[in-house]
């Protein structure tokens, strides 16, 4: 994976969820969600968010289980507009790396976490993860 996603303070201990026994879940993927409680790589953009992987899966393990952050104060990467302190995150899976990250707007909905540092285009900047997902009227 070309773009880290690395825990800097743990806020919040990781809960386990679901995952494929076939998938391959490098540590610190940001995860997407789905019923019941099921996690995978993020692979599509502004996706409903997991959390961020706690440790490794490896393919056909047998491990049908995961450790999830959904909570903490993590390094991530910004996409091609940036961000700034304060703004709300949402996943960026256009590049085909399921950690770019960018800025939330008016009409997005499942939201990462917040900006806690500014940053351009492909810097890596401090973000607390905070999953959260919303609709929009």
């Amino acid at each position: 994976m070309a773009l880290e996603t690395t825990l800097i303070i743990e806020t919040e201990l990781p809960i386990m969820m679901t995952v494929a026994d076939g998938a391959t879940i490098e540590k610190g993927t940001i995860l997407t969600l789905s019923d019941p409680m099921t996690a995978a790589a993020c692979t599509t953009d502004n996706a409903i968010v997991a959390g961020i992987a706690a440790g490794e899966k490896i393919a056909n393990d047998g491990n049908t289980k995961l450790a999830v952050y959904r909570g903490g104060i993590f390094k991530g990467t910004v996409g091609a507009a940036g961000c700034t302190v304060g703004d709300a995150l949402i996943t960026d899976c256009s590049t085909g790396d399921p950690n770019e990250i960018v800025v939330a707007d008016d009409s997005s909905e499942n939201i990462l976490g917040t900006a806690l540092e500014t940053a351009t285009d492909l810097q890596t900047f401090l973000f607390e993860l905070k999953p959260f997902g919303r609709k929009i009227a």
